[in-house]
């Protein structure tokens, strides 16, 4: 199989991610190092990232973590800050990785997996997968801000647009999203000058918060990660 798609079934990335990870020049196949997409490998080669022998997962792992806010989304952080990943560690032994991102100072939902496939279907922006958000704010809202980002509003050049939008109150508001481009949420409260003092995701696809509390996490069953391909459109 093409290494991509052989790091990804080990658990080391997506393909997308993984294609990079090659590229950068991290990847050895028996001793030698490998930059060129589309490498073919077979389960016989020696394959290592970083210097780190990987071999194919046995049992793949889809799970839900409520993340807290503080943690942020990465394997590792140069800043030693909080990972959210370090809270599923000392139960899973498993390469895992998060499907998408939340900021830091978000929290709510997140998915990780060591399927690199579901991760790639689930995270491509055609898949328009729905992400829902409570958003609470430390000021009043304008009235038609919610009206206005179902619209559409640009901000410096990019276009950012919501599923729906619900204000429950002065202070908070119920957002959907299909793409999610990079912080949009808060990008569009910003320019209206509208201070977010939380924002927490609850929902990804058919997938709720459900009970579980900040840094509680659990397993998808199958039919769950059957739902969350079947509502992907790519």
């Amino acid at each position: 199989m093409r290494l991509q798609q052989y790091m990804a079934r080990c658990g080391v990335a997506s393909r997308r991610a993984s294609e990079e990870i090659i590229i950068s020049g991290r990847v050895t196949v028996n001793g030698e190092l490998v930059t060129t997409l589309g490498t073919k490998v077979s389960a016989k080669d020696e394959v290592c990232v970083d210097g780190k022998k990987i071999a194919l997962e046995e049992t793949k792992r889809y799970i839900i973590l409520n993340k807290p806010a503080g943690y942020v989304c990465s394997s590792s952080d140069e800043k030693g800050r909080p990972i959210a990943l370090d809270l599923l560690k000392e139960k899973y032994s498993e390469r895992l990785y998060n499907v998408g991102r939340l900021d830091m100072f978000s929290c709510g939902l997140i998915i990780y997996t060591n399927d690199g496939d579901f991760a790639a279907r689930l995270s491509h922006p055609s898949a328009e997968l729905e992400k829902e958000y409570i958003v609470d704010t430390s000021t009043a809202m304008p009235r038609e801000l919610a009206d206005d980002f179902m619209k559409g509003v640009r901000i410096d050049g990019i276009f950012y647009k919501c599923i729906d939008a619900r204000e429950l109150n002065s202070h908070r508001m119920r957002i959907v999203l299909a793409e999610g481009k990079n912080r949009e949420i808060r990008r569009v409260f910003e320019s209206r000058e509208v201070g977010i003092r939380s924002l927490m995701r609850i929902r990804i696809g058919c997938v709720g918060v459900g009970d579980l509390q900040y840094g509680q996490f659990r397993e998808l069953s199958q039919d769950e990660v059957k739902a969350l391909l079947k509502l992907c459109k790519n």
